[in-house]
């Protein structure tokens, strides 16, 4: 539908460069915008954010001295209301692209998708180079390139938390960091004018606001380090204090298990790795069976085992759930975000299979809400109040807790390194910028924080004197993965389909007599998302007539026959009638036959 509809609207428009009715007075013509040049680096620092600091989601970093380049993670972002039909959102590699030949190394601060998942599409652009990656981060990458057996074997180096690497003209040390996967690293990249610290996903493991002994410990090592830039996760920067202990949540859901003489559902996200643990250990100590339900889930339980993280031997088959007493029985599900084919909005709904909800189960949400799900997890909710079962959420009880630090543990966090310039990172522009009032407000001065846009060129210059944004920027239009394309789909594309969603498409096929110029039948009309044809029959007579004279009107007298004339001319004397009658602007397609 997408190819017919650019091409019949191409033909449609003829010489003219916009559409008054059928485009909503948008230019058609799509103009590319010209690359910047961007001036030589000489002996500056340029740290280039590719994706993550204007949403959530698909962080990317380029750091670059002299003939070097490192990238700090390769993630994606999953679709939105400005991407319908879209599959995930990319960082724009075409900088990297065409510097692949100075690429020394990916980092991988750790295992979730908006630091991993666009690895499989961007791996082999960018010259395949050496991936390093503490375990965990290592198993989930290999586990997901198991999809992708088209793409090369992957160049994996699995670090520990401690340990420096040396990378062309840069050395790199890891260090790790507090976050709700295994395996979460900060690194520190060490330059002639003093260190880049780089945190990504951050929290402060703490007691009741009180940072724990081995935070404390951890961020010793900042006391007299010289810290050039800090770089720092800046999702939960409005919220104020400390955030909830996962430790509390943990104890919290132990005694759920322990206590619930039901049968229990508890959903959480898949990747709260740390939490699914500990709820797997709840159930062996209460002698409990684990049912574990979901795609994703039973991806990460079968990595636990492996890195044998938990002994994970009270899990039975989902089929045998009806063979033991509810009360022995522990599901972990996915779908705790109402996605409508996960598990648990399955049960809710009364499609799934094997399980049915029951008013003596109880239902632990063990997740905060994702904006953009908001609606969705209503409908969840709903679905799951009407069977008459024991629903608790994070809000009526403490059953989770974020991975991203509150603004007092992000405060607590500046306190510990004494840097000299800071990057706020991870979160959309607002966040960022109440991350770097939280900056100025420990008494960084205003023109030594610098807040970027995907591929904006932070540039270090003056031996580390100063710090800039460059004029220029490396290209960071949308890249988006639709389908088997994987590239910069055409803005007209997400245009179309966002109308069609909107007011949907008018489709008029027009069968005319070549040499007459004359209709040779009444027009075929198809609407989808419009009107519903059937109780509409004024309105399409009426349409039908329109476009009898408009086509018999403009032919007349027309030889040999302007078929793209007609059509332009028809699309905008169809939309103008269609907006008169119901103030809408579907999308006007003529399909104009010669017999």
């Amino acid at each position: 539908m997408e190819n017919q509809t650019q091409e019949s609207r191409h033909h449609a428009r003829g010489p003219r460069p916009r559409r008054q009715f059928g485009r909503r007075d948008i230019p058609l013509k799509m103009t590319k915008k010209t690359e910047d040049v961007i001036p030589p680096i000489g002996d500056s620092i340029r740290v280039i954010p590719l994706g993550g600091v204007e949403e959530v989601g698909r962080n990317m970093t380029a750091i670059e001295y002299k003939d070097d380049i490192i990238i700090i993670d390769a993630g994606f972002q999953f679709k939105d209301e400005d991407t319908p039909g879209i599959d995930y959102i990319l960082p724009n590699t075409k900088y990297l692209e065409d510097n692949k030949d100075r690429i020394r190394a990916l980092f991988i601060t750790h295992g979730h998708l908006d630091h991993i998942g666009g690895i499989p599409f961007i791996i082999d652009r960018i010259g395949y180079p050496k991936i390093y990656t503490r375990q965990f981060g290592a198993v989930m990458i290999k586990k997901r390139q198991e999809e992708f057996p088209h793409l090369k074997p992957l160049d994996i180096a699995i670090i520990d938390g401690n340990e420096a690497i040396t990378v062309g003209q840069l050395r790199v040390k890891t260090f790790p960091i507090s976050h709700t996967i295994p395996d979460s690293m900060g690194l520190i990249i060490e330059t002639p004018y003093g260190n880049i610290v780089f945190i990504e996903d951050v929290r402060v493991d703490n007691v009741k606001g009180v940072p724990t002994e081995e935070e404390v410990e951890q961020y010793k090592m900042f006391k007299d380090m010289n810290v050039l830039l800090l770089t720092m996760d800046s999702t939960s920067i409005e919220k104020p204090g400390f955030s909830l202990s996962e430790d509390v949540v943990i104890e919290n859901i132990d005694r759920f298990i322990k206590e619930t003489k039901s049968r229990l559902i508890i959903a959480t996200f898949a990747s709260q790795v740390e939490r699914i643990i500990a709820i797997i250990k709840a159930a062996e100590k209460y002698g409990k069976k684990m049912v574990i339900e979901g795609r994703s889930m039973k991806s990460n339980i079968e990595i636990i085992k492996h890195l044998k993280l938990a002994e994970v031997t009270n899990i039975i088959p989902l089929e045998d759930i009806e063979n033991y007493p509810p009360d022995r029985i522990v599901m972990l599900v996915t779908g705790a975000q109402g996605e409508e084919f996960a598990a648990l909005m399955r049960i809710a709904n009364k499609t799934h299979k094997y399980v049915h909800l029951k008013p003596t189960d109880t239902v632990l949400l063990s997740s905060s809400v994702i904006p953009t799900n908001y609606r969705s997890v209503i409908n969840l909710k709903d679905n799951l109040y009407r069977s008459g079962a024991k629903i608790v959420t994070y809000l009526d009880s403490d059953i989770h807790a974020s991975g991203h630090g509150n603004r007092d543990e992000l405060k607590w966090i500046h306190q510990q390194i004494p840097y000299k310039f800071f990057m706020p990172v991870h979160g959309n522009h607002y966040m960022l910028c109440q991350h770097a009032e939280l900056s100025q407000s420990l008494g960084h001065p205003k023109e030594n924080i610098v807040i970027p846009d995907n591929g904006s060129i932070v540039e270090i210059y003056d031996q580390g004197q100063k710090i800039r944004m460059l004029k220029e920027k490396v290209p960071s239009n949308l890249v988006l993965v639709d389908g088997f394309s994987v590239g910069n789909v055409q803005e007209m594309v997400m245009r179309d389909r966002k109308m069609l969603a909107q007011d949907g498409i008018f489709l008029v096929v027009v069968s005319i007599n070549t040499k007459t110029g004359k209709l040779k039948k009444s027009p075929d009309i198809i609407s989808r998302g419009f009107v519903y044809l059937r109780e509409s029959q004024e309105l399409l007579n009426h349409a039908r007539m329109i476009i009898k004279k408009t086509v018999e009107n403009t032919t007349a007298g027309m030889n040999p026959i302007d078929f793209d004339l007609v059509k332009a001319t028809l699309a905008d004397e169809v939309a103008r009638f269609l907006f008169q009658k119901t103030a809408k602007k579907p999308i006007v397609i003529p399909v104009i036959l010669g017999v």
